[in-house]
């Protein structure tokens, strides 16, 4: 009878301890706040049970910034609380899957300090005012800094008298006094740094929204290849772009999508340029599928799905992947790992090329995520952004 009764207490002790192991891992990887489609409660597609109770504010997604959010008990098995989350329940967005690659011509907000240099007898004036690499030089004496040549003409003819410059870093802007340098070499003023005023390059469209016009790509920034800071735009256009061939990847060596612009012409406007990716409009889109619904973080499962992406020409294809793993605690671009299974894609390119960044990812019909990343070391594999932090970023603006 004792050994009965110590072997359920054991079963007792242990189901507790497995219970509360559970809910604190939950506790930890699940996110804070949640996205419902209208009209559904929220479902966790999680290995143990996960129930959610409490009533939901209802609001439309593009209403989201003044709604107020419902709060939801997240309970295992409907019984052990796991945590407290923020609900918003919205109107699911309709979206065209992209997949075409599009061309990128950013004109920066200011100038972005790139690099320093020795401006004459050993000495650089920007260094020595505390300008540093990836700095945004905004204004000269009061006057608007857009180009190069604006820094270079308001040095040059400065006299060698002091400078007043007005510039930005991480989002908060400084005033300094700036000594130029006269170089004998050159017979001029310098000030001893190299700038950036624009960038360009090819990525892939993720998504367009028919209602409005706007148009989601990349999944993750364009940062400028010096300093690696996201680079801040004033303005940007899209470029028509042909994919040409493909530098194939291997283990250790990032492959690359071999394109180029075929029209002079814009397709379309850049508005914005952050940690989710490129957004703007665009003027036409080829209606090479119909809208889907977008797809909440929690409906996506581990398992099969499709990208599309173009690897030859200007139209895409649809290729097999496998969503491997869920990151749903991740705010960054990094929310899915993913393996590529399409045999032809992967004979054409070896897995994850740059270029394809931004490529859709679809599965059971909706609209989940785009590609952002490679494996180096493996280039079969990568990384993919949840569709629902591409266009809340979208409509912020």
């Amino acid at each position: 009878m004792k050994k009965a009764i110590k072997a359920v207490w054991l079963l007792l002790a242990s189901a507790v301890l497995f219970l509360s192991i559970s809910a604190g891992y939950y506790a930890l990887t699940l996110p804070d706040s949640f996205y419902v489609e209208k009209g559904s409660s929220l479902t966790l597609s999680t290995k143990l049970s996960i129930t959610a109770s409490s009533e939901e504010t209802v609001e439309s997604f593009a209403d989201r910034t003044s709604a107020s959010h419902g709060s939801m008990a997240l309970k295992l098995f409907g019984v052990v609380p796991v945590k407290e989350v923020e609900v918003l329940t919205v109107d699911t967005p309709v979206l065209v899957p992209g997949g075409q690659p599009f061309g990128i011509k950013l004109l920066m907000e200011g100038v972005m300090v790139v690099g320093m240099g020795d401006a004459g007898s050993g000495i650089c004036p920007a260094e020595e005012c505390g300008i540093e690499p990836g700095d945004i030089i905004l204004s000269i004496n009061g006057e608007k800094m857009t180009s190069n040549s604006d820094i270079q003409d308001a040095v040059s003819e400065c006299g060698g008298k002091t400078v007043e410059i007005i510039y930005r870093r991480d989002e908060k802007e400084y005033i300094s006094r700036m000594q130029p340098v006269y170089s004998e070499k050159d017979g001029s003023y310098k000030a001893g740094m190299w700038v950036r005023d624009s960038t360009a390059g090819i990525g892939t469209v993720t998504f367009y929204e028919p209602s409005t016009g706007r148009f989601g790509g990349l999944g993750h920034p364009i940062c400028d290849s010096d300093t690696g800071e996201i680079v801040p735009i004033s303005k940007g256009e899209v470029v028509d772009v042909r994919i040409n061939g493909v530098q194939r990847g291997t283990e250790g060596t990032p492959g690359e999508l071999l394109g180029s612009f075929i029209s002079r012409y814009s397709s379309g406007s850049i508005y914005c340029n952050n940690k989710y990716g490129i957004y703007g409009k665009l003027y036409s889109v080829s209606d090479h599928s119909e809208g889907i619904p977008m797809a909440m973080k929690q409906e996506i499962t581990e398992g099969p799905a499709v990208i599309y992406t173009t690897i030859d020409g200007t139209e895409p294809k649809e290729y097999s992947i496998n969503i491997d793993k869920i990151d749903y605690k991740n705010s960054d671009t990094k929310n899915m790992t993913i393996t590529v299974t399409d045999k032809e894609l992967l004979k054409k390119t070896g897995g994850i090329v740059q270029g394809m960044s931004g490529s859709p990812i679809i599965q059971n019909g909706k609209l989940v995520g785009a590609v952002t990343h490679v494996f180096v070391n493996d280039p079969e594999k990568g990384y993919g952004i949840f569709c629902e932090n591409m266009y809340s970023s979208a409509i912020m603006y």
